[in-house]
């Protein structure tokens, strides 16, 4: 392989990290989650089935390994693969650059949201219900916003695979 050739998918090295680095985060999640004592706790602020701890386990716990771990690193083996299938070059590597640096800090503050309003409103639930409330109200908007985020990535990536097969088919 030429040294062009390498550097040619260099910029894939950040969705590979990304990918990995989000799957030893969930890892250590589900680990932590099992322990009988924080598997207590969570069961006492409703995980899985609603309150705080559905925050918690199941939905912070998925999001890091599913879009984090798995849905990175199928854009990565997207951008990798597409050009070698098809002969023809990725529509866009900046749009690939945006692709990842939206997904990855979508999903990292989506997860961090998730995991801060779970300890918080759990922690409430156990001694202060009333307080819940009032601490809900943020939830909405700081999800939607990361959530948000999250899906200006997925947009961008579908954006830039579907330009590549128009250009592929537009050039045969």
């Amino acid at each position: 392989m030429s040294n062009s050739t390498a550097n040619e998918h260099l910029y894939l090295v950040k969705f590979l990290i990304m990918s990995v680095v989000s799957f030893f985060i969930g890892t250590v999640h589900g680990l932590l989650q099992v322990i009988p004592s924080v598997r207590a706790w969570l069961d006492s602020i409703g995980s899985p089935y609603g309150g705080p701890g559905h925050m918690i386990d199941p939905l912070a716990h998925a999001h890091i390994n599913l879009v984090g771990g798995v849905t990175i690193l199928g854009m990565a083996v997207t951008y990798y693969m597409l050009p070698k299938i098809t002969g023809k070059p990725i529509h866009s590597h900046k749009l690939a650059e945006h692709s990842f640096w939206w997904t990855s800090i979508g999903v990292s503050s989506f997860y961090i949201s998730l995991l801060i309003f779970g300890f918080i409103e759990g922690n409430l639930w156990l001694t202060d219900p009333a307080q819940v409330p009032a601490v809900h109200r943020f939830y909405g908007p700081v999800i939607s916003i990361a959530a948000s985020v999250l899906a200006v990535g997925f947009w961008v990536y579908l954006a830039n695979v579907m330009m590549t097969l128009k250009d592929i088919y537009k050039k045969s």
